[in-house]
């Protein structure tokens, strides 16, 4: 049973990229954009982390978070994070535990070969910890763009 729009968020704890451990629950009162992506350092992740950088201020001034989760572990998340100046913590999953509860844990098939992963999401969490707003198997380009726009348009 995965999460669904309308339904409170499941809190959760990993470690974040500066080493500390982070519950979902810690940013109770703000709006929360929660992006799993597979892996860090490759280009598709890379630029998506690098958009969300580059949008930072705007969901900031929005009273929003954001949260980068992968299953990547801490020293590769720091390394990514200070080599592309990422101002938003990066979360540990290796075990993969909250992708499986937001649905984003598949089977992937990639030049014939199938193993399990993450899937690229984006969920919007309100002030209230409930999910208000998915995007699955999410294309890169203009995705931050769209979620901004969201938060805009629907949460203040």
């Amino acid at each position: 049973m995965t999460i669904e729009v309308g339904q409170k968020a499941p809190d959760f704890e990993l470690v974040a990229n500066n080493g500390e451990k982070v519950k979902l629950s810690d940013f109770q009162g703000k709006h929360v954009v929660m992006y799993f992506y597979p892996k860090d350092m490759t280009p598709g992740c890379t630029t998506q982390a690098c958009d969300f950088r580059d949008f930072y201020q705007d969901f900031s001034e929005l009273d929003c978070v954001i949260l980068g989760v992968s299953p990547d572990p801490v020293a590769k998340h720091e390394k990514f994070r200070d080599k592309y100046n990422l101002p938003f913590l990066l979360l540990v999953d290796d075990e993969h535990q909250v992708a499986e509860k937001y649905g984003v844990w598949k089977l992937k098939k990639n030049f014939g070969i199938e193993y399990m992963g993450i899937e690229r999401s984006t969920f919007v969490i309100d002030k209230e910890g409930n999910l208000v707003k998915e995007w699955r198997k999410v294309r890169v380009k203009g995705h931050v763009e769209e979620a901004l726009n969201y938060v805009k348009e629907n949460l203040l």
